[in-house]
């Protein structure tokens, strides 16, 4: 498979399964505004930052996402930063729990996904990110408790993405429960999970550690908005 995908995954994913949700061009990508607030450029060159200035509205924050420090064209606000590791499952554990209902999410779910997200800051969840898809969780009493699914799909790599659980139901499993399943279905399809963490949540990448995730690089990550 070809590993370099993943050095730049949101070019990537936007190339290709992803292309329907492509809200730039051929030189800059980024996604719909309700989508996601991720963009690319290929080679991170000169011409490709001159072009972000022409292409992208200023009435958005949008976030990089790439392995190795980039250069961010002049032009542009640094809102925030963070250190962030890329990992890759190639030897999956699933960590599974007995007789455990889990749920498919759909449209009909998304005030509660983006409730729990919004809480819980897995990453950004927005009004049509579930269209990634498929995303599933488990409920109590009708409100979700935990919540995790796909996001950026490459050739033969699946972005596992938005795991989060209800404080009232941490310490459960429900989250490598849910992990587990999500990464099944992608390694039945002949694909190998990846993810991105920050690396201050270690609670979260021990548990992606017992599943079988290694680290591969670290992750270049900003958000930035045009100046006025």
């Amino acid at each position: 498979m070809n590993t370099a995908q993943l050095d730049n995954p949101v070019w990537f994913s936007l190339s290709h399964h992803e292309a329907r949700f492509n809200a730039g061009n051929q030189q800059v990508k980024f996604f719909q505004e309700d989508v996601a607030p991720f963009l690319s450029a290929e080679n991170w060159n000169h011409e490709d930052r001159q072009a972000m200035l022409q292409v992208l509205p200023a009435d958005r924050r949008f976030y990089v996402l790439i392995p190795g420090l980039v250069e961010m064209p002049e032009g542009f606000n640094l809102i925030y930063t963070t250190p962030i590791i890329q990992m890759v499952c190639h030897r999956f554990q699933p960590c599974l729990l007995k007789q455990q209902e889990v749920c498919p999410l759909t449209n009909a779910d998304i005030a509660s996904m983006i409730d729990l997200t919004s809480r819980m800051r897995p990453g950004p969840f927005l009004q049509r990110t579930i269209e990634f898809g498929p995303y599933t969780g488990i409920k109590h009493h009708n409100v979700l408790a935990a919540m995790a699914g796909e996001r950026m799909h490459l050739d033969g790599f699946t972005e596992v993405s938005a795991v989060c659980t209800d404080p009232e139901y941490l310490g459960k499993g429900y989250a490598s429960h849910l992990m587990s399943l999500a990464c099944q279905a992608i390694i039945e399809r002949g694909e190998i999970p990846f993810l991105h963490v920050r690396t201050d949540n270690e609670r979260a990448i021990k548990a992606y550690e017992r599943l079988g995730f290694e680290k591969r690089t670290d992750v270049f990550f900003v958000i930035i908005q045009k100046s006025a």
